[in-house]
């Protein structure tokens, strides 16, 4: 198998491809990184360009609601907005259809999302987790649920694939596991070998952008360090971009 590492890899030719990291509820930051890149256009125009958003967009940070809202009207507006799914996204999907209140939503960060759509629920109190679950399902938009669906677990472009967590090393990349692409850490994480694509990956915070030679992870915690991470591909040439409020 053909491998390649980070500083060799190239990106399709005539598209500039952006990558953001996770975004938690940080509406303030992704508004402040698209207008980043905006700028970076108008400063160096592409040819075309795309920009993949790594997963994550809800829970732990204040508008999960209004996180949503953006990227549901931006994909209506433009095919160059697309986006992929992350843990706590397909999370919020379980819990409107079983209501756990010991799932992924209910202990990591649910509630602020729940509160973005002005529902709040006591997670230690089944009846106000029935009465929430009912409640949120009722105030989310059909079109933000329809979103969450839609969205795909993985994305190539030249030689970087693009996905939440990482990958199962050993595995061809079109058979990966779709939990592995949202779930998977250490094996992933830990592993040195180089793989067919560079990894651009988050779900994993880090203090700063993470470069290996295998991977890159783009999650900075923006939900709790308020600095949203980004890497924009153009051909040969990769720059990390960093969004902060």
């Amino acid at each position: 198998m053909r491998t390649i590492e980070f500083r060799h890899a190239r990106g399709p030719d005539r598209l500039r491809v952006y990558a953001i990291g996770d975004v938690h509820g940080r509406l303030d930051l992704l508004q402040a990184m698209h207008r980043r890149i905006l700028a970076e256009n108008e400063k160096s125009p592409p040819f075309d360009w795309v920009v993949v958003h790594l997963g994550d967009y809800i829970d732990r940070g204040p508008d999960s609601k209004g996180v949503l809202d953006l990227l549901v009207n931006l994909q209506r507006k433009t095919h160059r907005m697309l986006a992929l799914a992350g843990n706590h996204d397909v999370g919020l999907l379980e819990f409107l259809e079983t209501g756990d209140a010991y799932g992924l939503f209910a202990r990591n960060g649910g509630r602020q999302t729940a509160l973005s759509y002005g529902v709040s629920i006591e997670f230690n109190d089944p009846d106000s987790v029935a009465a929430g679950r009912k409640a949120l399902a009722e105030a989310m938009p059909p079109s933000h649920v329809q979103f969450l669906r839609g969205l795909p677990r993985s994305i190539v472009f030249g030689d970087f694939f693009f996905c939440h967590a990482g990958i199962r090393p050993g595995v061809d990349l079109n058979d990966q596991d779709p939990d592995d692409l949202i779930w998977i850490r250490w094996e992933f994480l830990d592993n040195p070998r180089l793989h067919s694509k560079v990894i651009v990956h988050g779900h994993t915070p880090v203090g700063d952008v993470e470069k290996r030679p295998n991977r890159i992870n783009l999650d900075t915690g923006a939900y709790a360090s308020g600095r949203l991470s980004a890497i924009a591909i153009d051909f040969d040439q990769k720059v990390f971009l960093e969004a902060v409020v």
